[in-house]
């Protein structure tokens, strides 16, 4: 997994809340492989009409945010099912961070899993964002996760993660890798464990 330390780059507001999962990637797209092609069908039903012709007054669909690495939602951003893939196709259209005043809880530990930041801030400071991105859409915006601060224009604030997800990312840890890092408590306890209790270990046979 990538490590995810400090970005600058355009962010995309979409503040309307409750943007689930399945506007996310809708349910039709769950058979995609994982080929890293989900981000074509990202927010599919928002952006492009029945004929598949994209929507002018989305967003996404607007030169200034065409290509951002970061966007601004609304509360409970991701809410809804537990489908990973929603992730895939935000990761895959190139998002590395969105920032919120809340998550859908399975959807904060999806997008961590894959290297997707899940920022939460205040909605004081969200519609501060909100605001200076509409005023002046070019606006870079720099996110640190190392310090928890974001930082845009003259606008200067702090972000909140679980310390556990934030570890991850900053490590770039698969579950595989954040086992592994316990290696020495977990020798420490079985040794401990085998002294203390030896009859739970088998014995070879002779």
């Amino acid at each position: 997994m990538e490590k995810f330390t400090r970005i600058t780059a355009t962010a995309c507001p979409l503040p309307a809340e409750n943007i689930d999962t399945d506007q996310i990637l809708p349910a039709r797209y769950l058979k995609l492989p994982r080929k890293g092609e989900h981000g074509k069908v990202l927010f599919q039903d928002l952006r492009f009409d029945a004929d598949g012709h994209e929507r002018p007054d989305f967003p996404l669909n607007r030169a200034p945010w065409r290509n951002a690495k970061i966007i601004f939602g609304g509360r409970n951003f991701g809410g809804g099912s537990s489908r990973e893939a929603a992730v895939y196709a935000l990761f895959d259209y190139g998002i590395r961070c969105v920032i919120a005043p809340s998550f859908g809880d399975i959807f904060s530990q999806n997008a961590t899993k894959n290297g997707l930041l899940t920022a939460v801030v205040t909605e004081a400071d969200g519609g501060a964002l909100t605001e200076a991105l509409t005023q002046e859409p070019a606006l870079g915006v720099t996110v640190d996760l190392g310090q928890q601060t974001i930082v845009c224009g003259d606008l200067h604030f702090h972000f909140t993660i679980d310390p556990a997800r934030r570890t991850r990312l900053l490590n770039g840890w698969d579950d595989i890798d954040l086992t592994e890092s316990f290696r020495s408590e977990i020798n420490a306890f079985k040794a401990a464990n085998l002294k203390q209790r030896p009859w739970t270990v088998p014995t070879q046979a002779t």
